[in-house]
Protein backbone atom coordinates (compact mmCIF):
# COMPACT_ATOMS: atom_id res chain seq x y z
CA UNK A 1 0.00 0.00 0.00
CA UNK A 2 1.36 3.25 -0.97
CA UNK A 3 2.91 5.43 1.99
CA UNK A 4 0.15 8.28 2.45
CA UNK A 5 1.46 11.99 2.12
CA UNK A 6 2.32 13.81 5.48
CA UNK A 7 -0.07 16.83 5.90
CA UNK A 8 1.07 20.09 5.22
CA UNK A 9 2.01 22.40 7.79
CA UNK A 10 4.35 25.64 7.55
CA UNK A 11 7.12 24.27 8.49
CA UNK A 12 7.29 21.49 5.98
CA UNK A 13 6.10 23.50 3.00
CA UNK A 14 9.40 26.14 3.67
CA UNK A 15 11.30 23.24 3.97
CA UNK A 16 9.59 21.68 0.67
CA UNK A 17 10.12 24.65 -1.12
CA UNK A 18 13.94 25.10 0.02
CA UNK A 19 14.93 21.71 -0.86
CA UNK A 20 13.60 22.79 -4.54
CA UNK A 21 15.37 25.94 -3.94
CA UNK A 22 19.25 23.87 -3.76
CA UNK A 23 19.70 22.02 -6.70
CA UNK A 24 18.10 25.70 -8.98
CA UNK A 25 21.04 27.30 -6.67
CA UNK A 26 23.66 24.76 -7.92
CA UNK A 27 23.14 24.94 -11.43
CA UNK A 28 22.47 28.46 -11.39
CA UNK A 29 26.26 29.00 -9.97
CA UNK A 30 27.69 26.33 -12.59
CA UNK A 31 25.84 27.94 -15.61
CA UNK A 32 26.61 31.34 -14.50
CA UNK A 33 23.38 32.26 -14.83
CA UNK A 34 23.11 33.39 -10.94
CA UNK A 35 25.77 35.50 -9.55
CA UNK A 36 27.28 34.94 -5.97
CA UNK A 37 25.07 37.78 -4.44
CA UNK A 38 21.84 35.86 -5.80
CA UNK A 39 22.87 32.76 -4.78
CA UNK A 40 23.90 33.45 -1.18
CA UNK A 41 20.48 35.33 -0.88
CA UNK A 42 18.60 32.42 -2.18
CA UNK A 43 20.92 30.44 0.04
CA UNK A 44 19.60 31.87 3.68
CA UNK A 45 16.41 31.29 2.84
CA UNK A 46 16.90 27.89 2.83
CA UNK A 47 19.51 28.14 6.06
CA UNK A 48 16.35 29.74 7.75
CA UNK A 49 13.83 27.16 6.25
CA UNK A 50 15.95 24.41 8.29
CA UNK A 51 15.85 26.36 11.74
CA UNK A 52 13.02 25.84 12.15
CA UNK A 53 11.49 23.28 14.80
CA UNK A 54 11.61 19.52 12.85
CA UNK A 55 8.65 18.02 14.08
CA UNK A 56 8.39 14.69 12.40
CA UNK A 57 10.78 12.29 10.23
CA UNK A 58 9.74 13.63 6.74
CA UNK A 59 10.79 17.20 8.31
CA UNK A 60 13.96 15.81 9.21
CA UNK A 61 14.84 13.97 5.95
CA UNK A 62 13.97 17.00 4.28
CA UNK A 63 16.19 19.63 6.72
CA UNK A 64 19.14 16.97 6.46
CA UNK A 65 18.85 17.24 2.27
CA UNK A 66 19.13 21.20 2.41
CA UNK A 67 21.78 20.86 5.09
CA UNK A 68 24.23 18.70 2.79
CA UNK A 69 23.21 20.93 -0.56
CA UNK A 70 23.84 24.18 1.14
CA UNK A 71 27.33 22.39 1.95
CA UNK A 72 28.06 21.92 -1.28
CA UNK A 73 26.45 25.47 -2.27
CA UNK A 74 29.23 26.84 0.73
CA UNK A 75 31.66 25.13 -1.41
CA UNK A 76 31.16 26.32 -4.93
CA UNK A 77 30.80 29.92 -3.84
CA UNK A 78 34.46 29.81 -1.89
CA UNK A 79 35.64 28.47 -5.20
CA UNK A 80 34.50 32.23 -7.08
CA UNK A 81 35.96 34.28 -4.45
Amino acid sequence: MPKSLPTPTPTLNRLRAAAGLVPIIETGLVDGKLTQERAALMASFCEWAIQETIHNEDESLLAESIHQGLDRIKLQLSKHT
